[in-house]
């Protein structure tokens, strides 16, 4: 049976994060995950997982100027100084909090300009894992209803780049969410690209809510990453219908628990 996360920056959000911490451990979870948790000190961050014996898997790289409408930096032409900055801010983070993965956010791209973003991003990729051969570095697309224009939404265009790179810490994060909107044929692509995939994570399709929903068959995705030989974490990245305890019961539906 699949280990779970709980994505903090999703679930628990009517409370500050530490308390988001507390709530994960009081629920049963045994490991967390963030998105930007720059605002609290990553040593508090630290003390309060090992207090509760919960392991830090994951935060974001900065998104940038939202205002304006940044998604993330990695592939925006112009402004590899901004990004540089962005990832040696979450890679001291992560060292920091105890996190051991960084999602590297790529951003949104004009379509004229993807050819030459594609590029900007290898490069700023490749010097990432050589800077920080000690974390994870996670790539995932993002599914083009949710966030028009974001740089990539297919699995292949993030396979692509870790097999030219061929960093030993450059890994797929294979959003089965994310997945099912853009691609769909979901156990068909986990079978393909579980060997190059660092984190797994989930929510129902199309509501993004709880995956006792929609259209995606979750009994049969967790048996399928226990077949296939998956060790690794599945992060409920899922926005909760009404509070996150009581959503929570997804999982005796489905048959798993934490």
């Amino acid at each position: 049976m699949p280990r779970f996360s709980a994505n903090l920056g999703f679930l628990w959000t009517d409370r500050p994060l530490l308390a988001r911490v507390a709530a994960a451990s009081e629920a049963g979870f045994k490991a967390v995950e963030v998105h930007w948790p720059f605002d609290v000190p990553a040593a508090e961050v630290r003390a309060a997982c090992e207090a509760r014996n919960l392991e830090l898997l994951a935060l974001n790289t900065a998104p940038g100027n939202t205002a304006s409408g940044d998604f993330g930096l990695g592939a925006l032409d112009g402004r590899q100084a901004e990004f540089r900055a962005a990832f040696d801010q979450a890679a001291a983070y992560a060292r920091e909090s105890g996190a051991s993965a960084v999602h590297v956010m790529a951003g949104v791209v004009p379509e004229a300009d993807k050819k030459r973003a594609r590029e900007v991003f290898a490069d700023n990729l490749a010097a990432a894992t050589q800077e920080a051969p000690d974390l994870a570095l996670l790539l995932e697309p993002i599914n083009q209803r949710d966030k028009p224009g974001y740089f990539y939404s297919t699995l292949g265009e993030a396979a692509s780049l870790i097999e030219e790179i061929g960093a030993p810490n450059l890994k797929l994060m294979f959003d089965v969410y994310h997945v099912g909107v853009s691609e769909g044929d979901v156990l068909t692509r986990l079978e393909r690209f579980l060997p190059v995939t660092g984190h797994v994570q989930i929510a129902a399709v199309p509501s993004r809510c709880e995956p006792d929903e929609g259209e995606i068959a979750y009994r049969a995705i967790f048996g399928a990453l226990d077949r296939l030989g998956y060790e690794g974490w599945v992060g409920c990245e899922y926005r909760p219908r009404a509070g996150t305890d009581e959503g929570l019961r997804w999982m005796k539906a489905l048959g798993v628990s934490l």
